[in-house]
């Protein structure tokens, strides 16, 4: 495996890992469905808060966490954080674009924008791309964003001068599967034996 190391590292949905597109477009027109243990809502912020195993679904995507606080706006976009609890990090889930292929993620917190299609996450944040059930790309970092609208996902490193003991936490890790091609069909060769051409006859002369 290839580690590939940087702060502010910037990878393309279509480019180095070779994805033809992000979520599933149809995922932004959907309603959340959020679950809870309980619920507060305050109409004059339009502000709800959720506690006790949160799980949020809108169409192919899913956050999980311990708690979670949702601002809406006027026209009804959410804008929601997302917080895991002690010691373990949230869940994030969703399809990918006309393929049979899932991003997974995790982070101490998420935050989903519904209007610029954006999700990010902060905190020992780590996303894996699925082929099937087949785990194809690995990322790393303390902040990663996705961004569905541009099909750009961002991965940051721990700023310089942050304290640690570990200096790899500085840093972003990637492991990239190539993806496969179907090969070429071999060219067909025709192995029955050349056809023989009969020889002009050579029968004997007549005799006067």
């Amino acid at each position: 495996m290839k580690y590939l190391r940087a702060i502010g590292f910037i990878f393309s949905g279509i480019g180095l890992l070779g994805l033809p597109a992000w979520a599933e477009k149809a995922d932004r027109d959907k309603p959340m469905q959020i679950e809870a243990d309980a619920m507060r809502h305050d109409e004059n912020k339009l502000l709800t808060h959720f506690t006790g195993q949160v799980v949020a679904v809108k169409g192919t995507m899913v956050l999980r966490g311990a708690r979670m606080e949702v601002q809406q706006d006027k026209d009804g976009q959410q804008i929601a954080h997302v917080w895991a609890a002690p010691n373990e990090r949230v869940f994030f889930r969703q399809k990918r674009e006309g393929l049979d292929e899932f991003t997974e993620g995790e982070g101490e917190m998420a935050i989903y924008d519904s209007k610029a299609d954006v999700v990010t996450l902060i905190q020992r944040a780590e996303v894996r791309i699925l082929r099937g059930t087949v785990l194809a790309d690995q990322l790393n970092g303390q902040k990663i964003v996705f961004n569905n609208t541009t099909e750009v996902m961002t991965v940051d490193g721990t700023p310089k001068g942050a304290k640690g003991n570990d200096l790899r936490d500085q840093r972003v890790r990637a492991v990239l599967t190539p993806r496969k091609t179907s090969a070429a069909p071999a060219p067909t060769t025709n192995t029955s034996p050349a056809a023989l051409r009969t020889s002009p006859s050579t029968g004997e002369s007549k005799k006067p």
